[in-house]
């Protein structure tokens, strides 16, 4: 484990994973409504907690996470973001302000660019380890 942090590089034997299909809403039968997860050995999900928890006090100390991020921030969930998303359209209709909203997050993360993430983390200033883990 000391070389997983220290050097940023996961052996290949422990990037292995049991990866089991969730479903999530819909008809049970369509597979585009399943999202795999993998289920890793408690030994990754220390390291992963490790990793988490730098990369969480660094952004924090940055300020690089703002106040009305709800999403895999602690403390906060998708019932708080939509309590302030909800108090929000409110106060926008009380002040009788136009208010037409279209959302649609249908699997927004499918779509994020490893390489763009990765910029990101490193021009945030996050050590050149986390970064390779997060690569690797």
């Amino acid at each position: 484990m000391g070389n997983i942090l220290l050097l940023g590089e996961v052996p290949d034997d422990q990037k292995k994973a049991s990866v089991t299909p969730v479903f999530q809403k819909g008809k049970k039968e369509d597979l585009g409504n399943r999202r795999p997860v993998s289920l890793f050995s408690g030994h990754e999900k220390v390291v992963e907690e490790v990793i988490l928890e730098t990369i969480s006090k660094h952004m924090k100390d940055r300020k690089v996470i703002r106040s009305s991020q709800h999403g895999f921030t602690k403390g906060k969930s998708c019932l708080t973001s939509l309590i302030a998303f909800y108090d929000e359209v409110i106060s926008l209709v009380d002040e009788g302000r136009a208010v037409d909203i279209y959302l649609n997050f249908s699997k927004a993360f499918d779509t994020v660019s490893h390489e763009i993430l990765v910029d990101n983390l490193t021009n945030y200033g996050l050590s050149k380890w986390i970064v390779r883990w997060i690569e690797n």
